[in-house]
């Protein structure tokens, strides 16, 4: 590493990475996407050239290893996780991964493990990818919620439905860590542990399938220790075709968020308090550039990590509770 610039390979020729890393990379002085590898030479190397990404590995083993190579991006289904994360940890790579972080708690730990320690003995910087936290309106929504403004906060609600049509998509598939709750779930669960600050219990959940342990739509009551509630919702087909937002009452406002998820689309926070009632607009700049400025920042400058591996134990963790109390196994069980 040069000591100005993080050098990124990806595994995996994944629909989500242009947007979450190329894209953003290319208008960073600090991030240089350097390096692919898929399961397929040949799409890798039509991925590199739409995209413009230099070298193209035979294997994701070559990327890890590649000594030009300092952060490994991981955009490969959920159950692949955690062997790619350790991979690149052992060959002394920092780490960004797709959320959810692994199929599981337990996996989440053995690797939220390997990361202390590579980052107490290397230095080495693991990010969970929720890419909404690094957004100006996520720590805006934080800061009314601490604020006091709401009052004692009663309940938090938290939606993210989006249609997936296609029942091939590898989400629809147990065996690769897929269902509702790990999809679009995990940013819920999120979004209610950061507004509820607190870790909840699972009071109740309820899922619609697709097939036997495959959640099509899920929806679950949370208690927090200090008594307040969260109502978290998914789907990736269902009634709900498409909704995108978070609630938040308290016993003197109310908080809603109109597609916390990306706000540089459409997006707009509503309070109403005190009688009066205002709306903000927050910044259109995407949340992946935000989220690419703090890994760099956090690998070049030691600056903080807003989603590291411990906090993704705690997300797993209530995934896992999630769907013992709608009367299904947690992924990769």
């Amino acid at each position: 590493m040069s000591g100005t610039t993080v050098r990124f390979g990806i595994l995996g020729a994944a629909r989500i990475a242009p947007a979450a890393l190329i894209r953003p990379a290319a208008g960073s002085p600090e991030a240089v996407v350097d390096l692919v590898a898929a399961r397929d030479h040949g799409r890798a190397t039509a991925f590199a050239g739409r995209h413009g990404i230099p070298r193209v590995a035979e294997r994701y083993e070559a990327v890890v290893c590649d000594p030009a190579v300092d952060a490994v991006y991981i955009p490969l289904p959920n159950s692949l996780h955690a062997h790619w994360t350790l991979a690149a940890l052992e060959a002394g790579k920092h780490v960004l991964c797709e959320k959810p972080f692994t199929s599981n708690a337990e996996e989440a730990r053995t690797v939220a493990a390997a990361a202390a320690r590579a980052r107490a003995v290397d230095g080495l910087v693991v990010v969970e990818a929720f890419h909404y936290r690094y957004h100006p309106l996520a720590r805006r929504m934080r800061e009314i919620v601490d604020s006091g403004e709401l009052g004692r906060i009663r309940h938090i609600e938290a939606w993210m439905c989006a249609p997936i049509p296609d029942k091939s998509d590898i989400r629809y598939r147990y065996d690769l860590g897929g269902g509702a709750m790990m999809d679009m779930g995990c940013y819920v669960v999120h979004m209610a542990r950061l507004l509820g600050g607190e870790e909840p219990e699972v009071r109740s959940a309820a899922a619609k399938l697709h097939a036997p342990d495959v959640d099509r739509a899920l929806s679950a009551e949370l208690q927090f220790p200090s008594g307040h509630t969260a109502s978290v919702h998914c789907s990736m087909w269902s009634s709900s075709v498409l909704h995108l937002a978070a609630r938040v009452v308290g016993d003197a406002g109310e908080l809603r968020v109109a597609n916390p998820i990306a706000p540089q689309y459409v997006s707009w926070l509503t309070v109403r308090s005190g009688g009066g009632r205002r709306t903000e607009f927050p910044a259109r700049r995407p949340t992946y550039a935000y989220q690419l400025d703090a890994f760099c920042d956090a690998v070049l400058r030691g600056g903080p990590v807003l989603t590291p591996p411990e906090d993704a134990v705690a997300n797993m963790a209530v995934i896992d509770a999630v769907y013992r109390a709608a009367n299904m196994r947690p992924r990769g069980t």
